[in-house]
């Protein structure tokens, strides 16, 4: 059956990128301690993710989207390239879990601050968040309805990580 909408595209973004398409896509990652940041646009119906690592740097050497500070700036530069305004940009934050078999979990906490930190900085308003605790996150943000869907797992396998043809 056609619902004379063009054909979705899936893409799977791994830590460390950035993906601000053009065209309705839906995206989707795997998060432990990481925090993924969806961006979507209200009047465009566009949207971007992030996928960060670890918080923060301040050397431009390493200035990379492995950083939030960086990750998360660098996607609001892209929404705005692309036609969008700050004002009607609304953010979700998902992801920075400490889970329980590391000693010392503080890199998901810090991240999610971190997110937390650029958005408030840059006027944009978080209207969802799926943060913290010590689950593992499979998450699929779909650009066009602005629509996050969140799965808590457990234990996260090699499986998980690897982008599945359909």
């Amino acid at each position: 059956m056609s619902t004379g909408l063009p054909e979705k595209i899936s893409y799977y973004l791994e830590p460390g990128y950035i993906f601000c398409p053009l065209q309705p896509v839906s995206i989707h990652t795997v998060l432990g301690s990481c925090v993924a940041v969806c961006l979507w646009d209200t009047r465009r119906k566009a949207g971007g993710m992030s996928h960060f690592l670890l918080p923060s740097t301040a050397s431009p050497e390493e200035a990379t989207p492995r950083f939030g500070n960086v990750a998360t700036a660098e996607l609001i530069r892209m929404m705005e390239k692309n036609g969008s305004k700050p004002g009607q940009l609304l953010a979700q934050i998902i992801g920075g879990a400490a889970p329980q078999r590391l000693r010392k979990a503080t890199v998901g906490p810090a991240n999610i601050e971190v997110a937390r930190s650029v958005l408030r900085k840059k006027g944009i308003r978080v209207c969802s968040e799926d943060v913290g605790g010590q689950m593992g996150r499979k998450v699929v943000f779909d650009t066009r309805t602005g629509h996050v869907m969140v799965l808590k797992v457990h234990q996260l396998r090699e499986s998980d990580w690897i982008a599945l043809e359909p």
